[in-house]
């Protein structure tokens, strides 16, 4: 190759121009470009080469200023054209003359450089050129359009990034929606990695990203993983920085379709047929709904009476939804798949649409209501003497708190005796229950609220009133069990084996009170369903269903369908099979939303916690979890939380410790404790 020679060269992909100098070696060349920078290079490396001439360095701008006026690329459509028909090749030198009418040096590279640009109408075939057909070049600019589309959209979305990044109102493009959404669902995974212990780039190689996700993370230079996909989303505003993943990871739908809402719209204002035509008029009883005060969806209700023969009897009064749906339409469908209202500390998911749950599904005060009415009269032991069970009208008198009602029976209000004598009832339904054998466990609760940024931790006391309703709803429950066993109903039973309890010696070798409550907690079976009654050995009864909260529970709703219609004389709309097959779909459902719900209270509980660092905490020791390591349970009994901890000295159960926080990670469902002397304490405080 001679000196001088023009050649180009790509460095980086980027056409460079240099002169060949002289040989480096016997196969390289030294090649000097326009700055006079050296190159050493392979021939095979020479993109192009311009013959003709020699050039030097510094003549190298002025050779491309007179390529400048030919590189137009809309030019070569024309030669395009010329040449598809024929589908004849081309050189460089030859699309020179056929553009330019000219092959001089300048013309020459000036087609080679529009031809290896070129995308749409030519391909490379060796040293020549080849028009591409028709069809091809449709479907490139196609191709081109769409590419173009696409990184227009791109440069698009990361402008609205930006704004959202700086806390600005971004008005997301539907384009925009489907990247976030892509996002969210691989972002739940954070979810698993809490429940199977991963860390982040663990559980990223368990899970890799799918394409979008990852061209997204790519696109905006953030790790592709579930964490910093979560990250992503809350720096955008997208998330909350509290967003519940377990609800998203989880099949619990958190809105209900558009149709849902129509036809629940529909039956307010045409209501179906009512097929109880002949409900009891019990509108002259004065009725009580007890609940707390932020409950919305109102469920059940209590009324006493004095018969005229001189008795007493108890109304036990249950909203009736059943009145606004039927079996198997989309209400009912939809309430199965949800399975039950879920109860979060930021707020609830109803089983129905709240236009229904929270208005005439409702038992609200002053308003005509359609109910499901248990009349009861006990012996003076407390067992169920007589009971009748109606489809039946009511007017709630009063909506009442719980404190309300503690306040009522510690003042003995008197011109409220109802709910005195609903008090005593319900005390020696207790007692006859504990003489049947029911089992009493007794460990503070905690009731989490989140309120904006504020999170409220409050015990939820065993109070008077809360006994008084949970014992009238567990007599609803054992009227309705014992009207379908009577008369052999299939209906959603509820049992529990009977436990085999330490013996006594072994208990009383534990401290009394919690520690105790504990160690027999841990020996309770669970709770089992079933289409045939069966004892429930906790409650001490021989036969027992959940009939009370039908807005709020399928398997409530279940019930009611069945004991309605056989009250109608009606056939079941649930034989055994069909009703065992619901029952199964439901239970899986179910423990999912019981799995949610306390996953998503152990993460607040953490987060309170985490906000409390200084704090000291009276805690006392349960029970053992690994007791050759020192890990055990503890209860912080101000909270009513029970959370692990581990020791580094002997401590016994029962034992009463001070601790702070020194590590609170609720996204990781992690929670580490010091304990403190009580000297510390005092300085902390």
């Amino acid at each position: 190759m001679d000196k001088g020679t023009l050649v180009e060269f790509r460095q980086s992909s980027d056409r460079r121009l240099g002169i060949v100098d002289r040989p480096d070696g016997k196969a390289r060349w030294f090649v000097v470009d326009e700055r006079g920078q050296s190159h050493s290079l392979a021939p095979r490396q020479f993109s192009y080469i311009v013959t003709g001439q020699t050039y030097k360095p510094a003549q190298i701008p002025q050779f491309l200023q007179e390529v400048k006026p030919y590189l137009d690329p809309s030019s070569l459509e024309v030669a395009w054209e010329l040449l598809v028909e024929g589908g004849e090749t081309v050189t460089p030198a030859d699309m020179a003359n056929l553009l330019f009418s000219s092959s001089g040096a300048a013309q020459c590279y000036a087609a080679y450089w529009l031809l290896s640009e070129d995308k749409i109408y030519f391909k490379q075939k060796g040293e020549a050129y080849e028009p591409r057909t028709a069809a091809q070049v449709t479907e490139r600019k196609h191709q081109i359009e769409v590419e173009a589309l696409k990184a227009r959209g791109q440069q698009e979305f990361l402008a609205r990034v930006e704004q959202a990044l700086k806390g600005e109102p971004v008005e997301w493009q539907r384009h925009d929606r489907q990247r976030l959404e892509g996002l969210e669902k691989y972002a739940a995974l954070v979810a698993d990695m809490v429940r199977v212990g991963l860390n982040s780039e663990s559980l990223a190689r368990a899970y890799p990203p799918p394409a979008p996700v990852l061209e997204t993370m790519n696109l905006l230079g953030r790790q592709a993983t579930p964490q910093g996909a979560y990250q992503l989303l809350v720096d955008l505003g997208w998330w909350g920085a509290h967003e519940n993943l377990f609800v998203r990871r989880s099949s619990i739908p958190v809105q209900f379709h558009s149709k849902v809402l129509e036809v629940a719209q529909q039956r307010i204002e045409s209501p179906v047929q009512d097929q109880d035509v002949n409900r009891l008029d019990l509108t002259h009883l004065k009725v009580y709904t007890i609940d707390d005060e932020s409950t919305t969806e109102i469920d059940d209700g209590l009324s006493w009476e004095l018969l005229a023969s001189g008795r007493e009897q108890l109304w036990v009064h249950i909203a009736d939804p059943t009145r606004w749906l039927l079996p198997e339409d989309e209400l009912d469908l939809e309430a199965r798949k949800r399975g039950s209202t879920v109860y979060l500390p930021t707020g609830m998911i109803p089983m129905f649409p709240e236009i229904l749950a929270t208005g005439p599904m409702s038992l609200v005060q002053g308003q005509i209501c359609c109910a499901l009415s248990f009349g009861i009269i006990l012996a003076p032991s407390g067992e169920v003497e007589e009971y009748s069970i109606h489809a039946s009208i009511i007017k709630p008198t009063y909506r009442l708190t719980y404190e309300d009602v503690d306040e009522m029976l510690q003042l003995g209000v008197q011109a409220e005796p109802e709910i005195a004598a609903i008090a005593t009832w319900a005390q020696k339904r207790k007692s006859w229950r504990y003489a049947q054998g029911a089992i009493s466990i007794n460990m503070p609760e905690a009731m989490i609220k989140v309120k904006g940024d504020d999170i409220n931790i409050d015990l939820l006391d065993d109070s008077s009133s809360r006994q008084l309703v949970a014992e009238m709803m567990i007599l609803a429950g054992e009227v309705a069990a014992r009207y379908g066993k009577t008369h052999n109903i299939p209906l959603p039973f509820r049992g529990q084996p009977q436990p085999e309890l330490p013996p006594e010696q072994e208990l009383l070798l534990l401290p009394a009170g919690f520690v105790r409550a504990c160690a027999m907690r841990r020996c309770m079976p669970k709770s089992e369903m079933s289409i045939t009654p069966v004892r429930h050995a906790g409650l001490g009864l021989d036969t027992y269903t959940q009939a009370t909260s039908p807005i709020r529970r399928y398997s409530d709703l279940l019930t009611h369908f069945q004991l309605k219609a056989h009250l109608r004389g009606e056939v079941l709309p649930f034989s055994a099979e069909q009703l065992k097959e619901v029952m199964l779909t439901v239970s899986t459902t179910t423990q999912e939303v019981t799995m949610v719900e306390r996953q998503t209270n152990r993460y607040w509980a953490l987060e309170y916690l985490r906000r409390h660092p200084n704090q000291v905490w009276e805690t006392t020791v349960l029970m053992w979890l690994r007791e050759d390591s020192g890990l055990a349970l503890i209860l912080l009994e101000d909270l009513g939380l029970q959370l692990p901890m581990a020791f580094k000295r002997h401590v016994s159960l029962g034992e009463e410790v001070l601790v702070k926080v020194t590590h609170a990670d609720p996204q990781k469902d992690m929670i580490q404790f010091q304990e403190i002397i009580y000297q510390e304490a005092q300085a902390l405080n």
